[in-house]
């Protein structure tokens, strides 16, 4: 008797359709591990950024990242940034599409980007980063 697996109902990809996927795929996203060893070892060369509300950063933030609601996000608020800067964005997590739809903005306006999977939720209640914690209150 062969009992079959559930993780393989389906028939794997060919080898080289699995290659492009996931190369693809490692084109298109990093985690919160590999963005926060780049901050560690200095790495510089792409700009964090929190595409959340402003009240939100301002709540809490990854360490290094700037903050540019996904809503804001055109052609003239980016008119600052060299054409060949790097921008890895992030959002709230797994349950929020805000990062995606931030990327595929910032693609349409001619920039490399990335999305952080996991989101500040990953970065902050899993991994226990870093973090920059109301920025906008008084300070005692």
């Amino acid at each position: 008797m062969t009992i079959q697996s559930n993780a393989f109902i389906y028939q794997a990809a060919p080898k080289q359709q699995a290659c492009e996927y996931f190369a693809s795929k490692l084109a298109s996203e990093t985690d919160c591990s590999d963005v926060y060893a780049d901050i560690k070892e200095g790495n510089n060369n792409y700009l964090l950024l929190d595409v959340r509300s402003e009240q939100a950063f301002d709540k809490s933030h990854a360490i290094t990242a700037l903050n540019m609601p996904h809503s804001q996000i055109n052609r003239e608020s980016f008119v600052k940034y060299p054409k060949d800067t790097l921008f890895v964005v992030y959002c709230w997590g797994p349950g929020c599409n805000g990062a995606t739809k931030a990327a595929l903005k910032i693609a349409k306006l001619g920039f490399a980007v990335k999305e952080m999977i996991g989101g500040i939720h990953y970065w902050e209640d899993f991994e226990r980063y870093p973090v920059k914690r109301r920025v906008n209150e008084a300070q005692s």
